[in-house]
Formats: C-alpha cells, sequence, structure tokens
C-alpha cells in the first residue's frame, strides 16, 4: 500500500481507506502527504478487487489545507520528495485531485476542520459524510491568497452561484449543518461516527456491479458540461455496453435465484 509518513492507506474488503495523517499540523499538506495521495488515487484505479474508496483525517481533523507556517518560514527545511516533484510537476494537482478524476466512487468522512485546501479536496470527492461539529470554509482571500485547487470552477457547478460566491468572497466557516444546507455535503452524524457512515455507504455501493457503478459515475461526470442532447448520446455511449456483459446477465439471475450476484468485471 502506497502509505507515507503522512498518509496512511489501508484495505477494508472492497475499500480502499486513505488517511491524511498528520494530526499535530490538523493534516495541513505537506510534501509527504501529496505524494502519498498521488500514489493512493493510483492504487484505486489499478486494484480491481478496491471498488470506492474514503478520505478521511487522523487525529479529529480532515485538513486544513496549506501549511501556512511552513510557508512564511524560509528555513523550513529541503523537500525529500523533491525528486519526485522534478519527475512529476503535477503531482500537487494530481494528489488534490485537481488535474486527476478517480475512476471509482470517493467517499469524504469529515470530522473538524476541512478548510482552505481541506474543502478543495472535498469537492472532488463524490459522497460526503460529516461530523456534526466538522468546519468547512475557503478562507484564501483573507490570506491574500487564491484557491487555485478548482473551487472558483467546481464550487458554483457543486452548490449553486450565490452560495459560491459567498462562500469564496467572504472566507467565513460554515458549520456542518449549513454546508449540509446549502449541498456541500450529503450527510451529518453525531461528532466520531463520520468514518462509520462513510464504510456504510461504501459496502453498499461495494455490493453493486463494479462496471455498473464506474459507468454511472463516468456518465455523470463527462455529461455534467455538455447540453442535454450531447450528454444524452455520450449517457447511451457509455451506459449501453454494459448490458452486453456478464455482469449484466449474472445481476437478474441472482435476484430471481434470491442469492447475492457474483460480479466478475466482465
Amino acid at each position: 500500500m502506497p502509505s507515507t509518513e503522512h498518509l496512511l492507506v489501508e484495505r477494508d474488503d472492497h475499500t480502499l481507506i486513505i488517511t491524511m495523517n498528520r494530526p499535530e499540523a490538523k493534516n495541513a499538506l505537506s510534501p509527504a502527504m501529496l505524494a502519498g495521495l498521488a500514489d493512493a488515487w493510483v492504487e484505486l484505479d489499478a486494484d480491481d478487487d478496491v471498488r470506492c474508496a474514503i478520505l478521511t483525517g487522523a487525529g479529529g481533523s480532515f485538513c486544513t489545507g496549506m501549511d501556512l507556517k511552513a510557508a512564511a518560514n524560509d528555513n523550513a527545511g529541503p523537500n525529500p520528495y523533491a525528486d519526485r516533484w522534478a519527475a512529476e510537476p503535477d503531482l500537487h494537482w494530481k494528489a488534490l485531485l485537481r488535474h486527476h478524476r478517480p475512476r471509482k466512487p470517493l467517499i469524504a468522512a469529515v470530522e473538524g476542520h476541512a478548510v482552505a485546501g481541506g474543502t478543495e479536496i472535498l469537492q472532488a470527492t463524490h459522497l460526503r459524510v460529516a461530523g456534526e461539529s466538522a468546519t468547512f470554509g475557503l478562507f484564501e482571500a483573507r490570506r491574500g491568497l487564491f484557491p487555485v485547487g478548482g473551487s472558483t470552477v467546481r464550487l458554483p457547478r457543486q452548490i449553486g452561484y450565490t452560495h459560491a460566491l459567498e462562500m469564496l468572497l467572504t472566507g467565513r466557516p460554515y458549520s456542518a449543518r449549513e454546508a449540509k444546507d446549502i449541498g456541500l455535503i450529503g450527510h451529518v452524524v453525531p461528532d466520531g461516527h463520520a468514518l462509520a457512515k462513510a464504510k456504510e455507504l461504501a459496502a453498499l455501493i461495494s455490493a453493486n456491479g463494479p462496471l455498473s457503478v464506474e459507468a454511472i459515475l463516468r456518465s455523470v461526470q463527462e455529461t455534467a458540461a455538455l447540453d442535454e442532447t450531447a450528454a444524452l448520446a455520450r449517457e447511451l455511449e457509455i451506459g449501453w455496453p454494459i448490458f452486453a456483459t456478464a455482469d449484466a446477465k449474472e445481476g437478474p439471475r441472482a435476484f430471481a435465484e434470491k442469492r447475492v450476484p457474483v460480479w466478475t468485471r466482465s
């Protein structure tokens, strides 16, 4: 598993659990975390036995984005992953899912702070669960910065123009309840239970036909920016081949025989 000193990657049945693991800094991004995230997305796509993933944070926080203390410190020390960046200059954007789109569902399990870069990477996940004390927000304008992780593009498409601009331009914090009200997250659970709820959702996804799940996700993503006519045409291109698969025969057969389907990804 592609773990690093600031990122843990574990398997739980068909689910990959990816934990940002820098709790002493509220999981602020570091080179080790970014390198681990980039490798985790490769693992998620490459392993056919993995059907979805959960992204979470250790120590009661999700992620607080860029490490501002390190950025302000000229003596922060050398980057031990400098060779990786030299070979892959786009590595940080891949890690933050700005320049990479996983082909399998990704669930966010949020406790504590998910602000700045934490809210940015959240927008690249597909299902989102948060503890009731979680905090969200894009604070970049308050620091004289810019949310280059994709928020000025993705957020208006996900929560609407007015809500997105209020979050982007005010830089204020949002509670979990408010984040749910505006559609940024899907579930609010008692503190400490976000990962458990995310695992429930992962189990429901993993029980479904993996080719179906991946094609549905692909269609939603690829048609989002198309007009309706083009989108419906693309949906058929992606969805119709699923009916010719062995899994498409196995699903109805298992239903008729009152048993759990055995998916073969074929």
